[in-house]
């Protein structure tokens, strides 16, 4: 891969992923009201926000770290705990996005967790949390041996993908979900397509782009680290670079 068309990449990237942040909170903004953190419905709009930042954007930074060519040299320690950290800050905003939700629903005696679209979520999360404290334990922490990294490797980078796609998967259905309770006795329905609609479903497909990309930018072979004495064709090196 050639070293401008990396650059381009990371800055198509980066846009995508603050876009999608920037839609969803002019969407919660501008049909919804804006934002609080009163358990009112305007906390409830903090919950979309804290859920795209944190488990789509976020989350997909962190699991990126690897895929920069600066991570291919030297010491894995400083990119360790930059890809842990950035996954730490992604697991507070989801939580923060949880609290939302919850305090809300449960300030209004709405049931919590009976849709399809939560039920997702919270597999989503609960699999984040798992993933977090099994990579700190094992691959940040120097007890583990080379035997046992090598062996649970691929799950941990299985899983990563995993959650970054059930996380697409729950923000899409959330979207859904939003419109249908939303527009549901609006003077414009849902089926009409009217403004809203149009706007949250475009955010949506924004959402999805954005993790099909870093998907294969995870997969595929010119972006990883190259193994030693091993180049693989097509991948970037430049200046600074072995």
């Amino acid at each position: 891969m050639a070293v401008g068309w990396f650059h381009l990449s990371v800055l198509a990237l980066s846009s995508l992923g603050l876009m999608s942040i920037l839609f969803t909170i002019y969407w919660m903004q501008s049909w919804h009201g804006g934002f609080a953190w009163d358990g009112s419905i305007l906390m409830f709009n903090c919950h979309p926000v804290l859920m795209v930042a944190g488990m789509v954007v976020v989350y997909s930074a962190a699991s990126l770290v690897y895929r920069l060519p600066q991570s291919w040299v030297g010491s894995k320690l400083p990119w360790k705990i930059t890809h842990a950290s950035l996954h730490l800050m992604a697991f507070i905003l989801t939580v923060l996005g949880l609290v939302a939700v919850f305090r809300y629903h449960n300030n209004k005696n709405i049931t919590n967790l009976y849709s399809l679209h939560s039920w997702l979520g919270i597999t989503t999360v609960f699999l984040f949390a798992c993933q977090w404290f099994l990579g700190f334990a094992v691959f940040l922490l120097p007890w583990a041996s080379v035997w046992l990294r090598s062996l649970l490797k691929p799950l941990h980078v299985f899983f990563g993908a995993s959650i970054l796609s059930l996380a697409i998967a729950s923000v899409i259905s959330g979207i859904n979900e939003k419109l249908f309770f939303s527009l549901k006795n609006a003077t414009k329905p849902y089926s009409s397509l009217p403004g809203e609609a149009v706007f949250a479903n475009s955010t949506g497909m924004l959402v999805v782009i954005f993790g099909l990309l870093v998907l294969y930018v995870l997969q595929a072979s010119s972006w990883k680290r190259p193994q030693v004495g091993i180049t693989t064709e097509g991948q970037v090196w430049g200046p600074g670079l072995p």
